[in-house]
């Protein structure tokens, strides 16, 4: 049992500094490698730790690596790395994917998806670049307010994003939002497509307002309550529709299940 063990942590590389790191990603540029930025202090990082040792086992043409993101500064700062644990994907020495937060099912999909694709090539054709780009305007267009934050308005993943959702619920905002953490290619795509290089980002009517300082900025001159859509209050609402029509009802259901089971439906239309 204790060999087993051993094996398995073997299987695991440990990276220490920025050079071992890039001639890593040279050497192991034929297959996927699978790089676990981690800290010692954090007990989440210790068990996916365990769950990277399983799956080296499962996957022997993988290759896994532990880096310590404190200890090689340069390389979490490269790649962005703000919280522990975050994985990154590598193939033909350019990264393919990413996971933040500890998830082993999701973290296990991944690598049996790309373990079992074809060879990445990073040149590949314009049309997914023209795609992704489609894509971008139709999510920057999606709501009048939209939000790309790390995480959801409910569970916000850093602090720029907590911030910028309490300003827009203290300014009474109707937005909707995106989770970068869960598509990498939104994530990297619309950095360049605003040029704007860090998160969150406010887009109203698909134009890009600014990050977290932009928005305390306007907040604090008060532009911000002109710019960003305002949520409709409940007296509004209700006034909106009790006018909608000359005579309206507000009922439990819907009209198919008055017609079956109830009497008021036929009343109304002079039926009885």
């Amino acid at each position: 049992m204790a060999a087993g063990a051993a094996e398995a942590a073997a299987a695991v590389v440990e990276v220490g500094s920025a050079g071992q790191f890039e001639e890593l990603l040279r050497l192991r540029a034929k297959s996927l490698l699978v790089v676990h930025f981690w800290a010692p202090w954090a007990p989440q990082c210790a068990q996916m730790n365990d769950v990277m040792a399983e799956l080296a086992k499962e996957h022997q043409q993988v290759s896994f690596v532990k880096l310590e993101a404190e200890a090689v500064p340069e390389v979490s700062e490269k790649y962005e790395i703000s919280s522990v644990p975050t994985f990154l994907f590598f193939k033909n020495s350019q990264k393919i994917d990413r996971l933040d937060g500890a998830h082993a099912p999701e973290l296990t999909k991944k690598v049996q998806r790309h373990a079992s694709s074809g060879s990445f090539s990073p040149s590949g054709s314009e049309h997914p670049k023209e795609d992704l780009s489609l894509r971008l305007k139709k999510l920057t267009h999606a709501a009048p307010c939209m939000l790309f934050m790390k995480g959801t308005p409910q569970e916000p993943r850093c602090g720029f994003s907590k911030q910028m959702v309490e300003i827009l619920n203290k300014h009474n905002i109707q937005f909707s939002s995106f989770d970068i953490f869960s598509d990498e290619e939104v994530r990297q795509g619309l950095k360049t497509y605003s040029s704007w290089p860090t998160y969150p980002q406010l887009y109203v009517s698909g134009e890009l307002i600014g990050g977290l300082d932009i928005i305390k900025e306007l907040e604090a001159s008060k532009e911000l309550d002109t710019i960003c859509p305002k949520a409709p209050k409940l007296e509004e609402r209700l006034k909106v529709l009790t006018n909608k029509a000359s005579v309206m009802l507000f009922m439990k259901g819907n009209k198919q299940e008055l017609k079956e089971n109830g009497e008021l439906l036929p009343i109304l239309k002079g039926e009885n």
